[in-house]
């Protein structure tokens, strides 16, 4: 049976800037991607994913005939819920309260209008579950899941050793080592939380870890680098500095000193040393942020919520964040002061103003630092950032008094 993860039209536009370039199955949430955790619980089988046309080449639906589980990518299972959702019985559907969770269908291939019509409801959840419908869910559910996950990656499994006599490590029986990670006069505290370190990681000398904390993958936590936990660091990626309850979804730089906080950075970003981002109001009054969805600054209800930057976006050295700021794709920030809390998609500049970061010049930035990963910016990855630039023209208000410049220009 086919396993497909479908992007609910109700949340996917709330996941913006990150959804502009991923399914939401595809966000990093815990050590694991949404989609990740479904293909573990589901007994290893692949999944297919339901989104934007112009993000399929890249995410494939696979197969669509026949039979398949039909899956909100939206939400984080458990036990529990994969139980239920594999007991479905053709042309069930299981829900909760007003949201579809999944649905069996006999054939798939009507799925996309099934979707947008609506099933009707034949089972509910047995207990609660946790969906990621707003960007700062996925900071605020980043320690519970690096737990879940953690407890369904290390069951059953023995850990690498530390291998390090000059490293101490407070609960070892809560840190879980993945073969080929190197580790150097640390410290790993996993009192609070489990630490999990992938595949070829390494933990660099004086750098100071508390749990929950997921390292993935080939990443680094640099020279003295405090990690204050709920961290996620995602795969290829490098963290110096001090980071609390913030998640870089991979492929991603803050090498250097400057707090990260109650954040969430995108794929290919790089933060200059000594970027700061504030997390709380001076009035400690909860934050508001960018909703590309509404069109306004909506209240999160949070007191503390930092940085939303989306992929490919770049900041220069000692660039101030104000609280709930939010970052699209492909922008470049540089220059003193603040800039503003909302930075749209392609832009180049800072407190001073900002004019529009042109496709070629992206295209130049892109294929440079994917090539330091031996990655290629194909023409997959050209066609989204295209459509994501023009997707995104409403948002850039400077170019309604401008000039109109061609999408291919030379300008920057």
């Amino acid at each position: 049976m086919h396993v497909l993860l479908f992007d609910d039209p109700a949340i996917r536009p709330h996941l913006l800037p990150f959804t502009f370039t991923r399914p939401v199955a595809a966000l990093r949430c815990g050590i694991l991607t949404l989609a990740e955790k479904w293909q573990h619980r589901l007994g290893g089988q692949p999944v297919g994913y339901l989104t934007e046309p112009y993000l399929q080449a890249k995410y494939p639906a696979g197969a669509t005939a026949g039979p398949a589980l039909v899956i909100n990518g939206a939400i984080c299972p458990d036990d529990v819920l994969a139980q239920q959702v594999q007991a479905l019985a053709a042309g069930e559907a299981l829900f909760c309260d007003e949201t579809l969770v999944a649905a069996h269908l006999a054939d798939a291939t009507q799925v996309a209008e099934l979707i947008q019509e609506g099933f009707q409801k034949t089972r509910d959840v047995v207990e609660p579950i946790t969906i990621i419908r707003e960007v700062w869910h996925l900071f605020l559910r980043n320690g519970a899941e690096i737990r879940r996950d953690f407890d369904l990656l290390t069951k059953d499994r023995e850990s690498a050793p530390v291998g390090d006599a000059h490293t101490i490590v407070y609960a070892p029986e809560n840190v879980f080592i993945e073969p080929g990670v190197k580790i150097r006069a640390a410290i790993l505290n996993a009192e609070n939380g489990p630490i999990y370190l992938g595949k070829n990681s390494q933990v660099h000398e004086g750098a100071i870890i508390s749990g929950p904390l997921a390292l993935c993958e080939g990443s680094h936590i640099n020279a003295g680098a405090k990690m204050r936990g709920d961290n996620t660091v995602g795969p290829f990626s490098k963290v110096g500095g001090e980071v609390g309850n913030s998640i870089l979804l991979g492929y991603s730089n803050k090498g250097h000193d400057g707090y990260l906080g109650n954040s969430v950075i995108g794929e290919w970003c790089n933060l200059g040393a000594d970027t700061n981002t504030s997390n709380l109001k001076n009035n400690y009054a909860p934050v508001k942020i960018w909703s590309h969805s509404a069109g306004r600054f909506v209240n999160t209800g949070q007191t503390f919520c930092g940085l939303m930057m989306g992929d490919h976006s770049k900041c220069g050295i000692n660039t101030m964040f104000n609280t709930g700021t939010v970052v699209g794709v492909g922008a470049n920030i540089f220059g003193a002061g603040f800039p503003r809390t909302f930075i749209p998609s392609f832009s180049w500049g800072g407190a001073a103003g900002f004019e529009t970061f042109r496709l070629p010049k992206v295209a130049e930035v892109a294929e440079r630092v994917m090539a330091r990963r031996s990655l290629a910016y194909d023409q997959v990855e050209q066609d989204i950032m295209r459509h994501v630039y023009e997707q995104t023209v409403k948002d850039r208000v400077w170019e309604r008094t401008a000039p109109a410049a061609p999408v291919g220009g030379t300008e920057l």
